[in-house]
Formats: structure tokens, C-alpha cells, sequence
């Protein structure tokens, strides 16, 4: 939304809480000129808003009593995109957002002209999301970031590491990243003077810490490589290096990034080095990855994928 798309919206959202605002006081309360607002209004007019206007002492802009607002303006892409957007939030990993996304929905419905409405009823009768599984992030905590990060706020919230142990922060936000199911706050950690990475849902009770800042160069390119680098270095139990047999262009296009690093070594083969705390579920990544593979190391992770082999074998001697 760009700014002056936001303050169309905070100025008719004013207009709506009471009868009549004189014109300094909005301007004082959107931290804009006198002859913004005059500008503002007119556009909200060209919207079809009734904006009453009066000159004198007594003077301001008043929102028409009784007048019918004009259709919610959106295009059929946009209507459609929304509604797509709110009848898949069921799968996200936001603690309950599907029943503040179906309410949504319904307000959207009132208000859209009918035949963008029948097109988002079309979407959602045949629209349908498989909830998803594991760690869930509060939608407050979320919004508690977002806030602070726009504002330019420090924060403090617990946080529990990876090992599971607890411990305080005071941070600067500077971004939100989303990657699959997984929420990440890029903040600046005041205590330890060094940018980190927090995972969301593993972040408690977030709380405004009542100071500034300024903001600092994010050592990337943006945050969600940012996030990505950090993910890639984090330190593994288990760290595994192997040659695929397939180059590192095509392996790229097909796998996650955040799976591992992809090094070439000739046009068909590269190295490829991966990690995770998990030696089975290491194992599995390497096997589908879908390509032949030599390990080598660790040892132990041939281990691992010769069990998978032996209860793949097991499981289709039975079929046979």
C-alpha cells in the first residue's frame, strides 16, 4: 500500500468516528498540511465518499449521515486475489487466523458489486485447505513485531533457543521473512551486538521496550537471504558432504535452497554439503534428492541410509 493509498484510509476511518473534524486537527492527526487534507478530501469525493466541506471559524469536513458508501473499489483480480488469500490462510502456520479469514471473507462479500461477488463465491465453493501441521505463531506476536518494526522500536520478548534454553532479548526489528511454514524475525540483538535470527513461534510474549532507534544496515542483500544464509551456517549435529551426479544448475531448480549448499564440479557432477540434527531425516533429504550419490562423510550417515534401504527392501519383498 503505498502512503498516500494509507492515509486516504486513516483519514475516511476518522471521518467515520465522529460528526465533524475541523481541518487542523486532522492535519495535526495524519502529521500532514492543511492543504494535503484539502487534497485528500477531494480525492475521497472522486471515490464517491460524501465529504461535506465548511468554511468559517466553525469550519471542517464532515462524512455525509445516512449516504450509501460506494462498492469496496477493486478489479476482478484483485477480489479474486483476496479471496484466495483468505480461503487458503487455513494452511498457514498463523494460530488461529482461518476463523478471522473466513469473517473477512464474509465482510468482503457484503460489500463487493455482485458480479465480482460471484466470482469470490465460485472461488470459495471449490477452494478448499489441508490445516497444516507443526509449530504455530501468534498472530498478536506478529502484529506486536510488525508494529515495532515500522514505528522503529526496540523490543523484548523470551526466546528459547534450539537446545531449549531460555533467555531474554532486547532487540531491534527490522524485518519479518516468511519461508514455507516457518515465521523469521531479522532483528539486531542489543545485548550481544551482532545481527540475528529469531524463529517466531520460539519467541515469547513480545512487548514494545519504549525506545527508538535508528535503523542499521542489514549485512545482505535483503532479509530473506539474510535468513536463508543464516540457516544454510547454522551449526548441525550432523554435517554431511557427498558428490551428486547431476549438475548444480539442474539440482538447483528442482530442491529448496535452504537444503543444503550446491557446489559444481564438472557439467555432471558437484559437491553438495548439507546438515541437520536429524541423521534419519538427513538421509532422507539425500534420497530424494533424486539423483545417484557417493557419501563422504559422515560414516554414519551410510548407516542411516542403509536401514532405509533395508525397510524399503523389506516392505516391497512383501508385494512380491
Amino acid at each position: 500500500m503505498t502512503e498516500t493509498s494509507g492515509r486516504l484510509l486513516k483519514l475516511l476511518s476518522l471521518l467515520q468516528t465522529r460528526r465533524d473534524w475541523p481541518g487542523d486537527e486532522l492535519a495535526s492527526r495524519l502529521e500532514v498540511s492543511g492543504r494535503t487534507i484539502r487534497r485528500d478530501v477531494e480525492r475521497l469525493r472522486t471515490l464517491g465518499y460524501p465529504v461535506e466541506a465548511s468554511t468559517g471559524p466553525l469550519g471542517g469536513y464532515r462524512l455525509h449521515a445516512g449516504a450509501a458508501m460506494p462498492p469496496l473499489l477493486l478489479d476482478d483480480d484483485e477480489a479474486v486475489a483476496i479471496a484466495v488469500g483468505l480461503r487458503t490462510a487455513a494452511g498457514t502456520s498463523v494460530a488461529g487466523i482461518e476463523d478471522t479469514a473466513l469473517r473477512a471473507l464474509v465482510k468482503l462479500e457484503q460489500v463487493l458489486p455482485s458480479h465480482l461477488r460471484r466470482r469470490v463465491q465460485a472461488m470459495q465453493a471449490v477452494t478448499s485447505a489441508v490445516p497444516g501441521s507443526g509449530p504455530t505463531v501468534d498472530a498478536e506476536a506478529l502484529t506486536v513485531i510488525a508494529t515495532a518494526t515500522r514505528d522503529r522500536e526496540r523490543v523484548r520478548f523470551g526466546y528459547q533457543a534450539r537446545d531449549g534454553s531460555q533467555s531474554r532479548r532486547l532487540a531491534e526489528p527490522h524485518s519479518l521473512v516468511n519461508l514455507g511454514r516457518r515465521w523469521y524475525l531479522v532483528a539486531w540483538d542489543c545485548d550481544r551486538r551482532a545481527w540475528r535470527t529469531y524463529r517466531m513461534d520460539r519467541v515469547d510474549r513480545p512487548r514494545p521496550a519504549g525506545s527508538r532507534f535508528q535503523p542499521r544496515e542489514l549485512p545482505a542483500a535483503d532479509p530473506a537471504e539474510f535468513v536463508s544464509q543464516n540457516l544454510m551456517s547454522a551449526p548441525q549435529r550432523h554435517q554431511a558432504r557427498l558428490t551428486l551426479h547431476a549438475s548444480a544448475d539442474a539440482l538447483r531448480d528442482r530442491h529448496p535452497y535452504w537444503w543444503g549448499q550446491l557446489e559444481p564440479i564438472d557439467e555432471h557432477t558437484c559437491e553438495y554439503r548439507t546438515g541437520d540434527d536429524s541423521l534419519e531425516w538427513l538421509a532422507m533429504r539425500v534420497c530424494m534428492l533424486g539423483v545417484d550419490f557417493e557419501v563422504h562423510e559422515p560414516p554414519e550417515l551410510l548407516d542411516a541410509l542403509a536401514a532405509i534401504e533395508g525397510r524399503i527392501g523389506r516392505a516391497t519383498a512383501r508385494t512380491r
